[in-house]
């Protein structure tokens, strides 16, 4: 299966990168540079260049892995991906250079193709990956060894985020077994001396270890693992504000862990920073009828103003003003007030999540914002001037900040985001604890790319409206 699920993804690559060829052969020719790939008679050194662009960026993304890419999480695959394009381009510039064809390699020619590849790649793997994950063919088995907490939380991952392509298909444990015989509708196979005679059964080559309490054994357990698994991926008994992309480092024969936080580094707040203000001028001025017609149906559906500010704790711990739709009635906070009053499981359910699932507060028109984050529109304003960036973590409100303890001092070295890791992972959906390991996963592990993978997921995430209200 693994073969073919390959196969699928080169022909793929391959498909697309012949007709992104095609089209910036085509784009050149429009503005009178050269021959056009495509027409009735092809040049052999047309050819040659497709062929040698096809095959570069085909052979470098072997090279980085990406061929199933079972393992890498979105923010990795981008990353590769885009390192690919980059490569290639250099090669073929090499190659340019080298066979003299530099006149119908131009420089339009070259930003087309390659911003084709850059932007179309990504999307096209999502696809074929969700296409083949819906055809039962995506992913390879694995072995969970650990039937507590950890192997529990590991299993929801992985069947959240399908993408990774590590699915489970079996648990096993030292000592604790399930009382239900499953752990997150994975069977449970018995003890991890069990695991060796299933896997060499079922033919499954990789086990991940999420038994934090075997620390005392786990030198004799790993060496059980290794004997049998190709790969055994072990999970750390670690907290959740440390940094998960971490390096293995031999230094003269001790073991070292490097773990890199990317914020500190002043060229990185300057990208992210360059990020924010070109999606706010160019999504700003793109939005604006829009915004016209938004403010328009808020004051038709009740009086009152447009927009709502609130204060919110933001980078440094310093307070500003977060702008938003006005989504409830004028006298929301006396309204509140007399339903806590008069409701104590209202009263619970506020506490819990500074939230209500049915708010009678909210109008007609606010509960559509609400549904589709159009709420959150007037915060690029909060963007432009400093205070919020397009993506980090959720604005926490005032009384939410001795809730998040130690985090809390993660959270003031970033800017809050109109979108993060909670908008798109079930927002509302989500427990408290769940949203503090968001905060510190993300503060902690930034990157460009992952900024960018929490954009093109925030459209989708929007549309499904999963935890909005």
């Amino acid at each position: 299966m693994q073969r073919l699920v390959t196969l699928t993804l080169v022909f793929l690559d391959i498909l697309l990168a012949l007709l992104i060829w095609r089209a910036a052969f085509i784009v050149q020719s429009a503005w009178g540079r050269g021959d056009v790939w495509g027409q009735a008679e092809l040049s052999d050194i047309s050819i040659a260049i497709v062929a040698v662009n096809v095959g570069v960026w085909v052979g470098l993304r072997a090279c980085l892995g990406l061929y199933p890419g079972y393992g890498l999480d979105q923010t990795e695959e981008l990353r590769r991906q885009t390192y690919a394009v980059a490569a290639t381009l250099a090669i073929v510039s090499v190659f340019a250079l080298a066979f003299q064809v530099g006149d119908l390699l131009s420089r339009l020619l070259l930003v087309s193709g390659f911003l084709g590849l850059m932007l179309f790649a990504p999307l096209l793997r999502s696809f074929a990956k969700w296409g083949m994950m819906r055809a039962g063919a995506w992913g390879k088995p694995v072995v969970i060894l650990g039937a507590g907490e950890g192997g529990a939380r590991l299993v929801r991952t992985l069947k959240r985020e399908w993408s990774l392509g590590l699915r489970p298909v079996a648990v096993f444990d030292s000592r604790l077994a399930p009382a239900s015989g499953a752990v997150e509708g994975v069977p449970y196979q018995g003890t991890v001396a069990d695991a060796t005679s299933w896997a060499r059964e079922w033919v499954t080559d990789t086990a991940v270890v999420a038994m934090p309490r075997a620390r005392r054994g786990s030198r004799r357990l790993l060496n059980r693992v290794n004997a049998v698994f190709r790969y055994v991926i072990v999970i750390p008994n670690s907290t959740v504000a440390e940094p998960s992309a971490a390096r293995i480092r031999d230094l003269g024969g001790i073991l070292g862990v490097e773990t890199k936080f990317n914020l500190l580094s002043p060229w990185a707040r300057r990208v992210k920073r360059a990020l924010d203000l070109f999606g706010v001028l160019v999504g700003g001025l793109l939005l604006i009828p829009v915004l016209l017609l938004l403010v328009a149906l808020i004051k038709l559906d009740s009086p009152g103003p447009a927009f709502y500010g609130q204060m919110r704790p933001g980078a440094g711990g310093k307070y500003f003003c977060m702008w938003k739709f006005r989504t409830m009635h004028a006298d929301a906070e006396l309204l509140l007030t007399e339903l806590l009053q008069g409701d104590p499981d209202l009263q619970t359910e506020w506490q819990a999540n500074q939230k209500l699932n049915n708010d009678p507060r909210i109008t007609r028109i606010g509960r559509f914002l609400r549904a589709s984050s159009l709420d959150e529109l007037p915060q690029l304003w909060n963007v432009l001037r400093g205070e919020m960036s397009l993506v980090g973590p959720r604005p926490m409100l005032v009384e939410e900040i001795d809730r998040y303890d130690e985090v809390y001092g993660l959270y003031k070295r970033v800017r809050p985001g109109i979108t993060g890791l909670w908008q798109v992972s079930g927002r509302n959906d989500t427990s408290h604890e769940e949203r503090v390991e968001m905060v510190a996963y993300y503060v902690s592990n930034w990157s460009i790319w992952l900024d960018l993978v929490i954009l093109a997921r925030t459209p989708g995430s929007t549309v499904q409206r999963r935890g909005a209200y």
